[in-house]
């Protein structure tokens, strides 16, 4: 009997504890027809300010308790909190309140703290409430609330910084093991819906407010009949099909088309669904292969099919180690990696089936004088016998062409009507000479072979060259053959690293090339070849640098100040080139802090700072200016009466320049703009072993200090300028690093005193 009564005491103490609980929640939790105060913070909180602007101006010490402070809506409610949007008193940072519905008085106060309270439309004033208004802690239903913010967006973002969006949602952690909380794979990408309800979206076309990757808003439900076009098919079984599409696989069951296994695994398919079941599977088997010659926005010409369009849901697949999407940049121009799947005429998927082997680059061959990209004539010879082909991929037709002599091509020749023309060696290390145009070593020879396009502007010339044989012509253009053998062997290093970064990035893709020969990218091909300087590139075969298991940005320079600044000098985080640091180029390595004016004036005055490169001429350099040659290119100030460099990045490099004038200021931001705006072909530049040079349209570097040297009878304002070092300051010094080779150091210490924790690696170790 005492038995029985403790079962009955201990079963109604249980239902009393669930009870508790479920009433607990139901005070928490806001329903499933109301908006947490969390959801409608962030909402309102990515109306009004970027996320990188909420996240900077976080409170040194957060509103809310240490052990919420990881909530993914602390950082919206104390960005609200901070700028008095949000009242602490009535809304307490706790996960209860947040946790809560939103209510009447919070959305007054979102109203009265983003200033909207008054001048605003009668619609959006009725949420408006006078201090202590008994409607204040009323909880708003989602329709409600939506129907408000919606007002307020209209009010708060004018711009329409967030827009809408109509996507189809792939998934959401729901049905996607992999993902990251509150992330919704949808066709346009991932997303972040932190605090909104997204699972009866999936598999659905949708309509949403976004603003760059988060989600506000699911406005409505677009049509619940989708096609997951151009889907990789990566495998069937007795449940269905599993397709990878937007980086998630999914699997869903399809009857009628599993007979045979090998027919659908690996293919390309458009598969319909309707309320999130599919009901029809359509495959696309006919593929292509060949060398990718150029990629365009529409379309992709591939070596023996010419051009062929893109379908408008086209998709890349890398199908090779891990399978992934890539992006149209990852299509290598002058490689042969890819299949592609062709229907009704048009390319709908790009499948990467290999690592591509760097060897080749293309390179695209400016005028005379670097002037520009196309040419009004181009003429053609080679050493031995060649062929010239032309009348594209239908009507190819070709010709020999006897050693030496020229051909010339010009815009209107009716050869280039197919489209691309070749011409090559008909023999393995024929050299072509380019007879139209000029460099420093006169008229210059190339290796590979040359291809001759017919654009707008005129002449595309491109160079197709053994990426070795490019280096070689590289390095003596980049840095004098006389240097030290490790300083050339860390160019070389450095200028393989450079490249192939480029030809990954693909800039030039649209034109089929990958950098072209100018200082926009490495100077190519402007030297002749030299012993020494194939020595360095033959000694360093396939290495480069890579920070981890990435290849590196490798940028360098000529010479440096004696101090070097990091990768935010083009006005990017710091952070995302890590291996860019700021630092003293000298033996000691002694750091010094060169942000404020003084510190940097004195440094950069002193012509004996100890430096790798203090023997350089251009280590300290001097120009003066004058308020007239200034006004060439600032002007609208009146007379020019003050410089000064108001802010300095890492190293002491100018950031800022403010200029003063009798009639107003102007402010020029980044250390490129800074150094063009004060340069002037008159201006004469006296180095520090008292040579003299014009010519310098742009001050040789961003490391400057400017003294106001008075005002002369004529009402002429002169500025001195003392600067030091040519180049970013960003990387690798050329001539610090010959100075660190004549002291006895090798290449490696020489690159890893420049790139802070980066290795040699073999190039086919990469990605």
């Amino acid at each position: 009997m005492n038995e029985s009564r403790k079962l009955v005491n201990w079963v109604a103490g249980v239902s009393t504890l669930i009870v508790a609980l479920l009433i607990i929640i139901v005070v928490n939790e806001p329903q499933r027809d109301q908006v947490s105060r969390a959801a409608a913070a962030r909402a309102v909180a990515l109306t009004v300010a970027a996320k990188s602007e909420i996240l900077a101006s976080a409170p040194e010490t957060s509103w809310f308790p240490a052990e919420l402070q990881s909530e993914w809506y602390v950082k919206y409610m104390d960005y609200l909190y901070e700028k008095g949007l949000l009242d602490p008193e009535t809304c307490p940072p706790t996960e209860e309140s947040a946790l809560s519905a939103v209510t009447r008085g919070d959305l007054s106060d979102m109203l009265t703290g983003q200033g909207l309270a008054e001048d605003v439309s009668e619609a959006l004033a009725k949420y408006r409430l006078e201090n202590g208004a008994k409607k204040a802690q009323r909880k708003v239903g989602k329709a409600e609330f939506w129907e408000f913010y919606d007002l307020f967006r209209e009010a708060a973002d004018p711009r329409g910084v967030v827009h809408e969006l109509v996507t189809d949602v792939y998934g959401t952690p729901n049905n996607v093991a992999e993902a990251a909380p509150w992330t919704a794979y949808t066709r346009d990408g991932k997303f972040l819906f932190e605090g909104l309800y997204l699972d009866a979206c999936i598999d659905k076309n949708v309509r949403l407010l976004v603003r760059d990757s988060d989600i506000l808003k699911v406005e409505e439900i677009v049509s619940s009949e989708i096609v997951y076009e151009n889907a990789w098919i990566s495998g069937v079984s007795e449940a269905g099909v599993t397709i990878f599409i937007g980086n998630i696989k999914r699997e869903f069951p399809v009857k009628g088309v599993l007979q045979d296994e090998a027919e659908i695994s690996g293919q390309i398919g458009d598969l319909y669904l309707k309320n999130g079941t599919p009901n029809r599977l359509v495959l696309k088997k006919e593929r292509i292969t060949g060398t990718v010659l150029a990629v365009r926005d529409e379309e992709i010409e591939i070596e023996g099919y010419g051009n062929v369009p893109l379908s408008p849901s086209f998709k890349i697949y890398r199908t090779y180690g891990v399978l992934k999407e890539q992006q149209k940049k990852d299509i290598l121009v002058g490689y042969h990696m890819q299949q592609f799947v062709v229907a009704g005429g048009e390319i709908c998927a790009a499948l990467t089936t290999e690592r591509p082997e760097i060897d080749t680059i293309r390179v695209l061959l400016m005028s005379d004088q670097y002037k520009s990209l196309f040419h009004e004539e181009i003429t053609l010879s080679c050493d031995g016998m060649a062929v010239l082909e032309y009348g594209g991929e239908k009507e190819k037709q070709s010709r020999s062409v006897a050693a030496g002599e020229k051909v010339t091509i010009a815009s209107d020749d009716e050869r280039l009507a197919g489209g691309r023309m070749i011409f090559r060696s008909a023999n393995e290390g024929g050299m072509i000479t380019v007879e139209s145009i000029s460099r420093g070593q006169g008229t210059p020879v190339y290796p590979g072979h040359m291809e001759i396009t017919r654009e707008t502007a005129g002449l595309l010339l491109l160079n197709e060259v053994d990426l070795e044989e490019y280096l070689k012509r590289v390095v003596p253009s980049e840095m004098p053959q006389s240097y030290e053998l490790e300083a050339l062997k860390a160019q070389a290093i450095c200028a393989r690293t450079y490249a192939w970064k480029k030809i990954q990035d693909n800039t030039y893709s649209q034109f089929g090339a990958h950098v072209d020969d100018s200082t926009n990218y490495q100077v190519y091909n402007n030297m002749e070849t030299y012993e020494s300087t194939d020595r360095a590139v033959n000694e360093t075969f396939g290495q480069l640098l890579a920070y981890g298991d990435t290849v590196i940005e490798a940028f360098y320079y000529s010479t440096s100040c004696g101090h070097g600044t990091d990768g935010s000098v083009w006005g990017s985080d710091a952070a995302a080139l890590p291996y860019l640091t700021a630092g003293p180029i000298s033996e000691a390595g002694t750091p010094v802090d060169l942000t404020n004016n003084e510190a940097f004036a004195a440094f950069i005055k002193d012509m004996d700072a100890e430096a790798y490169e203090s023997e350089f001429a251009m280590f300290r350099w001097q120009v003066t200016t004058t308020n007239r040659i200034l006004d060439e290119k600032i002007g609208g100030v009146g007379q020019i009466t003050g410089l000064t460099v108001t802010e300095r990045g890492p190293g002491g490099i100018a950031k800022t320049l403010k200029v003063v004038g009798t009639e107003g200021e102007k402010t020029f931001q980044g250390q490129s703009r800074i150094r063009n705006v004060l340069g002037n072909e008159r201006l004469t530049l006296t180095r520090k072993n008292g040579s003299t040079a014009q010519g310098f349209d742009s001050l040789p570097s961003g490391f400057i200090y400017i003294e106001n040297a008075g005002t002369d009878e004529d009402n002429v304002t002169s500025f001195v300028i003392y600067g030091g070092g040519s180049g970013h300051g960003a990387g690798m010094s050329q001539n610090g690093a010959q100075a660190m080779a004549k002291k006895g150091k090798v290449c490696k210490e020489i690159l890893q005193f420049f790139y802070h924790s980066c290795e040699v690696v073999d190039i086919g170790d990469v990605e």
